[in-house]
Order: C-alpha cells, then structure tokens, then sequence
C-alpha cells in the first residue's frame, strides 16, 4: 500500500513489530534503533510505542524528548503548514 502514495512525506515507524517490517536490515534493539533516527530523517522516523509502559524507557532515555521530539514537531508543523491551503496561513 506504501507504494501506491506517492506524496508521501513522512513515515512514522512506531513500534518494534514496524521496525522490523521497515528495517528489516537492521539488527540493533529498539533503542538502538531510534538512536540511529538522523540515518533515516526526514522521510521516516523509528519511535517507540507510546504506550504507559514504556514510561520506564522514555525516563532511561531523556535524549529521546529533548533532541528528537522537537524536531518531529517541527517537521510535523512544516509539512502541515506546506499543504495547507493560502488563507489557513494568513
């Protein structure tokens, strides 16, 4: 089905089940993987699941909301902000 949208921008690979499925060449752990996030940036970014159960993984690895959480809200709000239409953006 990925191949048939052809504007796509971005790709959000949430999970380690997606990254196994979008990285299949990959071997590191789901840390590692989103670690390694500029490898793949700015077409598609490896996220953890959010779920409250990785509450213990987000508190071992602050770097994730303070490096790259800021940066996918603002290519989130570049992209939006891209397609929307003039007057939205006046």
């Amino acid at each position: 089905m990925l191949s048939h949208l052809k504007n796509l921008k971005l790709t959000l690979v949430i999970g380690q089940y997606a990254m196994a499925y979008h990285f299949p060449d990959e071997t590191g752990t789901l840390t590692e993987i989103v670690q390694a996030w500029h490898k793949y940036w700015p077409h598609t970014v490896p996220l953890p699941h959010p779920s409250p159960r990785n509450n213990l993984w987000l508190k071992h690895n602050p770097w994730f909301e303070q490096e790259l959480v800021p940066l996918l809200q603002n290519r989130v709000a570049e992209i939006l902000a891209g397609d929307a239409p003039r007057a939205m953006l006046e």
